[in-house]
């Protein structure tokens, strides 16, 4: 790997004595593939221990949050069924800092700015478990569908994801959300040991470029926080241009937010400082980018900020900041009608009887023929003229008096909550036949009288719906997903 000479001297003027432990590092992943490769266990599904117990996996936990594993070994853990059920996903272990180190709190309306590809919005999802709000947003519309595919494969119903730029989203939630995750663009620096091929975009507009367009984002997300909020910025570079500055921009621009301690309400052996982070470094800021001296405040502030180093620690490059918006306000509560916004489809009610919950009429809203069960966050909030990818969850599609359940209602079940389910073991080589979108034989497991709609699991977890009919089930996996 060839790194330029820029970079290496920001590198050492960082780091000191420490450089030449960090270079090895680089030159360590080089030689061995790369980047340390990683999982979070999806716990809307199960918990981070039942997982250890079924993980076909070598696991090694991840110190700073409790559902990361290093993974250890060579498997391919894209192409396992589990993977195809939702139960994980793939992430690296210093990226899995960001949504950790945010506190969330069930009923929380939460907002992930530039979520692409989902990594972070799963796990916010995962902390609000089915309650409040959680708005994912990415600029670029071909990167938001990644993201909504990641948030359905995890189960994820209380969404809203959105393909906008956050002053777009001003005149819609200004001041809205108690929690928000900013990851911002950036110049990458902490990822040329996984990526490579980004030390050329790095030559072509570096540190200068992203810290502009960092400031933008920051004093936008500043404007949709509530008053006593808490705002997460993270990147994944080194640059103190982009790290500290940015954050003491917005702290001299918006007197109105103070810094705060990461994992401030976890148990000392979870602290950062526990586990190799590094604090944020105000004697590297320059005066001349940030227009002056800095404070003995606004030093304090930036220690609390946190680096992470690869030869640090079994990861790559962060860096993540928790920040605070003074004041408490008094949020507007939904209101909600107690009656469908349009008369509910025959075909879904018949269609419900097969589930083992009750789903509000209210809720449910019908679109161009699909039929999706919104927040109560949604409800009566007027979203029209944005630009949107999904509302809710998307239940399926009305054709005529017929009900067709889709791939994200399915991804939100439990084996426990529907009806009839046929549910074949991970060995069985017609989970890799169904992942394929082929018809199933399963004489072997229904009567040949029996007919209808069958969730189909793996181990117990869903991976789709099939309809089944004479001992053949007809696939209904979603082409756009299949192997």
């Amino acid at each position: 790997m060839q790194l330029p000479e820029a970079f290496l001297e920001e590198m050492k003027e960082l780091l000191g004595g420490e450089f030449p432990a960090w270079l090895a590092s680089m030159e360590e992943g080089e030689n061995d593939g790369g980047s340390v490769r990683g999982l979070r266990v999806n716990t809307l599904k199960l918990s981070a221990e039942e997982f250890q117990t079924r993980s076909p996996f070598l696991l090694k936990p991840v110190p700073w949050t409790r559902d990361g594993f290093r993974i250890e070994g060579g498997e391919k853990a894209s192409k396992h069924p589990y993977y195809a059920a939702g139960l994980y996903y793939l992430q690296e272990p210093s990226a899995m800092t960001p949504a950790e180190a945010l506190p969330i709190e069930e009923g929380d309306r939460v907002l992930d700015l530039c979520a692409a590809p989902g990594g972070k919005a799963t796990k916010l999802a995962q902390k609000l478990r089915g309650t409040g709000l959680l708005v994912a947003n990415d600029i670029s519309n071909s990167r938001a569908k990644a993201l909504l595919k990641n948030l359905e494969l995890f189960g994820a119903g209380n969404i809203l994801v959105t393909s906008e730029a956050p002053e777009r989203l001003c005149g819609y939630f200004e001041g809205f959300f108690d929690k928000i995750l900013v990851d911002a663009p950036c110049s990458g620096e902490g990822m040329f040991r996984k990526n490579p091929s980004m030390i050329r975009e790095w030559q072509e507009k570096g540190p200068a470029y992203y810290a502009g367009l960092q400031r933008e984002i920051t004093a936008q997300a500043a404007r949709l926080l509530r008053p006593g909020g808490l705002l997460l910025y993270s990147t994944c570079t080194f640059s103190v241009r982009e790290n500290e500055e940015t954050i003491l921009g917005l702290l001299r621009s918006d007197p109105g937010f103070e810094a705060l301690p990461l994992f401030r309400d976890s148990e000392p052996e979870t602290a950062s400082l526990f586990q190799g982070f590094a604090p944020g470094r105000p004697d590297l800021v320059s005066a001349e980018n940030v227009g002056g001296e800095l404070s003995e405040e606004e030093t304090k502030a930036l220690q609390l900020c946190a680096r992470l180093y690869p030869h640090r620690l079994e990861g790559e490059g962060h860096f993540v900041a928790l920040l605070r918006k003074k004041g408490e306000g008094n949020r507007e509560e939904a209101s909600r009608s107690m009656k469908a916004a349009s008369a509910v489809p025959e075909g879904w009610k018949e269609f419900s009887r097969q589930l083992r919950f009750h789903v509000p009429e209210y809720a449910l809203r019908l679109y161009d023929g699909k039929l999706y069960l919104l927040p109560e966050e949604l409800l009566s909030r007027n979203i029209r003229g944005l630009r949107f990818l999904r509302t809710g969850l998307l239940l399926g599609e009305v054709k005529g008096n017929r009900f067709e359940p889709g791939q994200a209602l399915a991804m939100a079940l439990k084996k426990e909550d529907f009806s009839f389910c046929i549910d074949l073991s991970s060995q069985d080589e017609r989970v890799i036949r169904y992942l394929k979108g082929e018809t199933l034989d399963v004489e072997d497991m229904e009567k040949p009288s029996d007919k209808g709609w069958r969730l189909v699991c793996v181990d117990g977890f869903p991976l789709g719906f099939g309809k089944l009919a004479n001992g053949r089930l007809k696939n209904k996996y979603y082409p756009g997903w299949r192997w």
